[in-house]
Formats: C-alpha cells, sequence, structure tokens
C-alpha cells in the first residue's frame, strides 16, 4: 500500500514549452519577448501620463489607471516562467511556487473582470445621469470602488492554493503551459478534484457571469438613453466616448470565454490549441488596453505625440 507521504510528496512541476514548433524556440520567444516589451511599455507610459496631465485626473482615467497596473501585474506575472521555459530551458518550477504564480495570475484576472464593471458605470453615471456624475463618482468613491474590487479579487482566489495543497499528486507533473493555471493544475491529482472544480466554476460564474452581465445591462441602459438624443451627430458623439470600454470588454471577455470552452468541452482538442487559447487570454488585454486607449483618447494622444516628436522636431 502506497504511503500518503509518497502520494503527496511532490515539489515541483514541469512546464511545457512548445514542442509543436522545435527549431523556432527561439523566434516565438523573441516574439514573446517583443509583446512583453510593448506591452509593460505601453501601460506604464499610460500611468506616466494620466499623472502628468491634470486634465485626465477624472474617475475614468483613475480606473485606467488601476487597469494598467492590472495588466502589469498580469505580464510580470507570467514572464519569469515563460523565460526560464522558452528562453534559458529551465522548466521545473517549485510546487509552492507554482501555487504562489497561480495565485497571482487568477487574482489578476478577477480583478481586470471588476474594473472592467467598474469602468462600465462610469461610463452609465456620465451618460444617463450626467449632472449627478460629479456627486456620484467622487475621489472618494472611486477609491472605495477599487479597493473593494481588489479585496473581492482576493477573497475569491484565495481558497485556491489550499483546496490544491489538501490534494495527493501522484500522476506525472507535467503542466500544458509554460506558467500555473487552475483549470491545468487540477487535472494532475490523484485524489477527488471535485470541490476544486466546482469551487472554480462558482467563482467563475459569480465573477466573470455577474460582472458581464451587469457590464451588458449598463451598456443596454446607455444606447436607450442614446437613441432618446435627437441629434444624430450628438447620439455618435455620446458613443464614442465608450468604444475605448467596449473594445477592452470585447478583448477581455472573448478570450476568456473562449479559453473556459477549450478547458472544458475541448478535452480531446490538440495540445496546442489550449496553449494558443491560453497565450491569448494572458497576452492579448495588456497589450491592446493601452493601445487602444492611447488611440482613442484624444489627450493620451497628444501627450505621446509630444513625448516622441517634438525632440525630433
Amino acid at each position: 500500500m502506497k504511503s500518503k507521504a509518497n502520494i503527496s510528496s511532490t515539489t515541483s512541476f514541469t512546464l511545457s514549452g512548445f514542442p509543436e514548433v522545435e527549431g523556432l524556440e527561439h523566434c516565438l520567444a523573441a516574439l514573446l519577448l517583443l509583446l512583453y516589451a510593448v506591452s509593460i511599455l505601453g501601460n506604464i507610459l499610460i500611468l506616466f501620463i494620466i499623472k502628468e496631465e491634470q486634465s485626465l485626473h477624472q474617475p475614468m482615467y483613475y480606473f485606467l489607471s488601476l487597469l494598467s497596473v492590472n495588466d502589469l501585474g498580469v505580464s510580470f506575472s507570467t514572464l519569469p516562467t515563460v523565460l526560464a521555459a522558452l528562453c534559458f530551458h529551465a522548466p521545473e518550477i517549485a510546487f509552492d511556487v507554482c501555487l504562489t504564480q497561480m495565485f497571482f495570475i487568477h487574482f489578476f484576472s478577477w480583478t481586470e473582470s471588476g474594473i472592467l464593471l467598474a469602468m462600465s458605470f462610469d461610463r452609465y453615471v456620465a451618460i444617463c445621469h450626467p449632472l449627478h456624475y460629479s456627486t456620484v463618482l467622487t475621489d472618494i468613491h472611486v477609491a472605495h470602488m477599487d479597493i473593494s474590487i481588489i479585496i473581492r479579487s482576493f477573497c475569491m482566489v484565495f481558497p485556491l492554493p489550499f483546496l490544491l495543497k489538501r490534494l495527493p499528486f501522484c500522476k506525472a507533473h507535467v503542466l500544458t503551459h509554460s506558467y500555473c493555471l487552475h483549470p491545468d493544475l487540477i487535472r494532475l491529482p490523484c485524489g477527488d478534484s471535485t470541490i476544486n472544480s466546482m469551487y472554480g466554476l462558482f467563482v467563475v460564474i459569480s465573477a466573470f457571469g455577474l460582472d458581464s452581465m451587469l457590464i451588458f445591462l449598463s451598456y443596454a441602459l446607455i444606447l436607450r438613453t442614446v437613441l432618446a438624443i435627437a441629434s444624430q451627430e450628438e447620439r455618435l458623439k455620446t458613443l464614442n466616448t465608450c468604444v475605448s470600454h467596449i473594445c477592452a470588454v470585447l478583448i477581455f471577455y472573448v478570450p476568456m470565454v473562449s479559453v473556459s470552452m477549450v478547458h472544458r468541452f475541448g478535452k480531446h482538442a490538440p495540445e496546442y490549441v489550449h496553449k494558443f487559447m491560453s497565450l491569448v487570454y494572458l497576452f492579448v488585454p495588456p497589450l491592446l488596453n493601452p493601445i487602444i486607449y492611447s488611440i482613442k483618447t484624444k489627450e493620451i494622444r497628444k501627450r505621446l505625440c509630444k513625448m516622441f516628436l517634438e525632440p525630433k522636431l
């Protein structure tokens, strides 16, 4: 009879690279490093511009600042193991380090969902109740919303490492990705992981499901208000203030839903499909959010032009 010590003596996991692109690992590593660099630089620039530009000291841009900090957190959570697996051929990751990385990846993911919901509330108040905007979204209220988002995400993700630690790991400890994700880890225990799976599903529904429904509701109310505006030019101008946020919502929720569907219903799909979808989910929002807001926000665009073009002129 196998002892409990032998069953649960897992000390490390093996991260997977991309054997499907054998011979092109260096090109893939260079591409991923470029994406990381663009993502990190873009979000740092957004934070710097919002800090320096007095006209951007408004609730909408405070939420954008938190979104940029969160996207930096996503990038820095995955960067060390992606570099280790692809560039330095060191795929081993300690058990506790893996759980810590999983905690931060999911924490930042669920925080992003909450930030997008807060930003939709900002757009709802600005368009549907403009006269009350300055009294509803004061600096104190914005700070309370930010703190609530962070506490909610922490409380949701906090049980995950402990639920995994109680399970015996006696199967092959090879992960599908170059980083640790909860859906990937719960495939490995040889004990009953039903509680882990059910809790993960509960959190997805209560966080992502509820947030997406409230975001949809806010835009339904916004659309109703916009359609009541007589001038077509004014309708387009009002809707244009929501374009950046709508794009941010789509580039977050579409990959996230796709990853969830692949993990739950595409168990027989090729492994590279799982890897590609997870890369899209973790790389696309931090990469595109600063680009979208730089293009669509006049004040940010002007400041960027001033920073990069004026010295040359």
